[in-house]
């Protein structure tokens, strides 16, 4: 990495950690970058080198790459413009209003929405009390209780119903320092039934001081409504406290008019019809973009079709 860019960072760091108040030790649990390396990046005309013993060395790349994402500084060209659509700006309100008063909530979407996206960069604005947990498909209740631990970086006990009085516990903590804590579970359509009732259990410990959030697309309703219909142990008494908190997104604008005013009719009409929501028309547009920069070539239907591998029956 250049050391201009690295200079950058350092500037988007300091700026950041200006901003939202966080001292060194904030950004080096956050960002996951050693303190002894934070400390030397961050040092005025820093040569970006350290020194432990006999051992010297330029502090490695990786973690200039890590504090970049952290702050959202972007190292390389940005090919895709973030917009302000209908799911971007209900997502961030329906965040905003739970985190305010601390209720439970479920934001269900489309999938490629922007969901996770938006959750991401409402955490980014609030580093200091808002925590994002991704449910896997295979995450069992001790896997996501342990995930929540290591997002909020605490130490905790052994069993799970202790592990949940720590969470609660720490949570109260920061709302005791003057925060509104908020703790949201993206693609929460993977929740499982024990999950789902800890989640329960969440709640009931973190009502009016942490604000809950689970984000999914509508399997996670779909779930939730056969778990209810088999009468599964927990679940009624956790359909009563989320049942007034559902916020369901609207429609994806498939026309994608704000991302395609500038693009070529042509390729925009044709990424219509490929593209069923916002993350496919992403991962459609951007490495076409890239290529088209890359070469010099102008954006055509063509070209997109070559960079994604799709045979062009025209030309055959």
């Amino acid at each position: 990495m250049e050391t201009t860019v690295k200079q950058n960072i350092v500037t988007a760091v300091k700026n950041y950690m200006e901003l939202h108040g966080m001292s060194q030790s904030d950004v080096a649990k956050k960002s996951n970058v050693n303190k002894a390396y934070l400390s030397l990046i961050l040092t005025e005309g820093s040569s970006f080198m350290y020194s432990a013993g006999s051992k010297k060395g330029a502090i490695p790349d990786a973690h200039f790459y890590n504090l970049a994402q952290f702050v959202g500084y972007s190292v390389v060209k940005e090919y895709w413009q973030v917009q302000p659509t209908d799911q971007f700006e209900a997502t961030l309100a329906n965040l905003q209003d739970a985190k305010a008063v601390g209720s439970t909530a479920l934001i269900i979407g489309e999938t490629g929405c922007g969901k996770s996206f938006t959750a991401s960069r409402f955490a980014a604005r609030n580093p200091h009390d808002t925590f994002i947990v991704t449910v896997g498909s295979s995450d069992n209740l001790g896997d996501l209780i342990d995930k929540i631990i290591d997002v909020l970086k605490i130490t905790a006990s052994r069993t799970k119903s202790a592990k949940l009085r720590d969470i609660a516990r720490h949570m109260r903590g920061l709302k005791n320092q003057g925060y509104n804590p908020q703790l949201i579970f993206d693609e929460a359509e993977y929740m499982k039934q024990p999950t789902l009732c800890a989640t329960k259990e969440l709640h009931d410990g973190l009502n009016g001081f942490c604000a809950l959030v689970l984000v999914g697309t509508p399997q996670l309703l779909q779930n939730i409504e056969k778990l209810r219909k088999r009468d599964k142990p927990g679940i009624p008494q956790f359909w009563r406290r989320i049942k007034f908190g559902i916020r369901v997104l609207p429609l994806i604008d498939r026309s994608y008019s704000q991302f395609t005013l500038d693009l070529p009719k042509d390729v925009s009409k044709f990424l219509q019809t490929m593209c069923d929501n916002y993350g496919e028309l992403h991962d459609a547009l951007v490495p076409a973009l890239r290529e088209a920069d890359r070469t010099s070539e102008p954006l055509t239907v063509q070209l997109v079709k070559k960079v994604l591998g799709i045979p062009d029956v025209q030309a055959a």
